[in-house]
């Protein structure tokens, strides 16, 4: 009466589905310096913590008698794991398997529509995606006898996910048509240099509309989806470092918008007082100085997590900590056209603050901005349109925001670092300078008749630019409470991680979705 013979046959089941592609395929897969899906499931989650649904799916192989041969896998697998002890759904394809496409099952595993984002949504858990699939394919008409209309199986839940719980994708193989939007649905993505590629269509599409011949790395490596486009955020070196930028995204993450982040212990005192600090900005204006050293020296040690560091150069968007509390940093880098923004900065730094936002994750500004980019280049890229959806996004803004001035804070640019629509807290140092634009150009501009109509030209507007600075000290603003507080900058740090801690309760009040809309991609 027993079942034993049942279980031998799940057993023999499960053993094929280990062995994905075949040894063949797999055996191409490493020499092409990438894992198979399973092994990198089990390099990314903890120890024995990822319990699989789905594992007997796929397509089954019959002899002549009726006897069952072999199933082969389905391309994708899933299931529940736990990343640094909290729970996290996880999937992704594998190239091994029909180059990662799916077979069309009655219900989808994962992907747009698949069970791993049902899991997602339902369990209130992030979502972990690794991609490496090719997307649809045209056989799918052969196989129905019919075309069908795209979006067949549709981006719905993406979209809702990105107002639930944090959604990161790694591309560790080719990424393209349905792997490569769900990366884009994201609100973090990582690829590999080297072994990643990601794109609307590859290069046979390309070569056939377009009679270009192209390389998939030329089409959609690292150099053109993460330094030029974006498409993507970050650029690892080896898919091992990847995993662990998938980890430390996650440990700044809730788990999802109904609660707070995790707020970690922090042996760095709350009162280091950097003296380096005094000296870091050049008394020239138009010096540049390292932000990220500035960076280091105000929170916590070692927790700085850029987002996008090779794309909108001139803004630095970062994770970081202040006595063990999670903050957004976003701060302007001089070392880069200034800092003046442009539209890559525009769009890097609203996507940054409507992530922040979502999961209750207070603002922190570090402004030395010029303005936005000026110049025939910058209008064409729609510089004032990307930088006015900033504008649009912090004034929808929950969470706490503080402003602090390093140096230059003008123009419309300078209006999207502040909480006009809250407390407006903004403190500067005594290097600060603002206003509607700066005095160089602006003198120009304003006076331009009396410059033109004097005897010397180049003298007068010399002149005129001294004699309006002196209205530039930030003291005198202070005396007028038209800016907060003016502080030492050494003291920046304890300031920052009081004002932080104060915000604790405020953010528990926060705790649900924002907004409907969640985070756009």
């Amino acid at each position: 009466m027993s079942w034993q013979d049942e279980v031998n046959e799940l057993q023999r089941r499960r053993e094929w589905s280990k062995e994905m592609g075949g040894e063949e395929n797999v055996e191409r897969q490493h020499k092409g310096g990438r894992l198979t899906v399973r092994e990198r499931i089990d390099g990314l989650v903890d120890s024995g913590s990822f319990s699989e649904v789905g594992s007997l799916t796929g397509r089954s192989e019959y002899s002549e008698n009726g006897e069952l041969m072999r199933v082969l896998s389905a391309p994708y697998v899933m299931g529940m794991a736990k990343i640094n002890g909290r729970a996290v759904a996880v999937g992704g394809e594998d190239f091994t398997v029909r180059g990662g496409t799916s077979p069309g099952t009655h219900r989808r595993k994962g992907g747009q529509g698949g069970f791993i984002e049902d899991l997602a949504s339902k369990l209130q858990v992030p979502l972990v995606n690794l991609a490496d699939g090719a997307g649809g394919s045209v056989r799918g008409a052969e196989k129905r006898g019919y075309t069908v209309f795209p979006g067949v199986n549709s981006f719905g839940r993406s979209v809702q996910l990105l107002g639930e719980v944090p959604v990161a994708t790694a591309v560790l193989g080719t990424a393209a048509g349905g792997p490569a939007g769900r990366a884009i649905l994201s609100h973090w993505s990582v690829m590999v240099r080297g072994t990643s590629q990601v794109f609307s269509g590859g290069p046979p599409l390309v070569k056939r509309a377009l009679g270009e011949d192209v390389t998939k790395e030329h089409l959609g490596g690292p150099e053109v989806a993460v330094d030029l486009a974006g498409t993507i955020d970050n650029v690892v070196d080896s898919e091992k470092e990847c995993f662990y930028a998938v980890r430390r995204f996650l440990s700044y993450m809730p788990q999802n918008v109904w609660e707070l982040p995790p707020c970690e212990s922090s042996d760095d005192p709350v009162d280091r007082c950097e003296d380096e600090l005094l000296s870091i900005v050049p008394r020239t204006r138009t010096a540049p100085y390292k932000m990220h050293r500035l960076m280091e020296l105000v929170f916590d040690k070692g927790s700085l997590f850029e987002i996008q560091p090779t794309f909108g150069r001139s803004l630095i968007t970062s994770l970081a900590r202040l006595n063990g509390n999670v903050v957004g940093v976003i701060a302007n880098n001089p070392m880069v056209n200034g800092g003046a923004m442009s539209a890559k900065e525009a769009k890097k730094q609203t996507h940054f603050i409507e992530m922040c936002d979502c999961f209750h994750i207070p603002l922190i500004f570090l402004v030395d901005i010029p303005g936005f980019m000026i110049g025939r280049s910058a209008e064409e890229e729609a510089t004032l349109r990307e930088g006015m959806k900033t504008v649009f996004a912090i004034h929808r803004v929950k969470v706490p925001i503080f402003t602090l001035v390093i140096r230059k804070c003008y123009g419309m640019a300078g209006m999207a670092t502040q909480d006009k629509d809250g407390l407006d807290f903004k403190i500067a140092w005594p290097s600060g300078e603002w206003g509607s634009l700066p005095i160089e150009g602006g003198v120009a501009a304003a006076y331009r008749r009396d410059i033109a109509n004097s005897a010397d030209p180049a003298a007068r507007e010399k002149e005129l630019e001294e004699e309006l600075r002196q209205f530039a000290s930030p003291f005198q603003t202070a005396e007028a409470f038209a800016v907060e507080e003016i502080i030492d900058p050494r003291e920046t740090r304890p300031f920052l991680c009081n004002f932080v801690s104060l915000t604790r309760d405020r953010l528990k009040t926060l705790v649900g979705p924002n907004d409907k809309r969640g985070v756009s991609p």
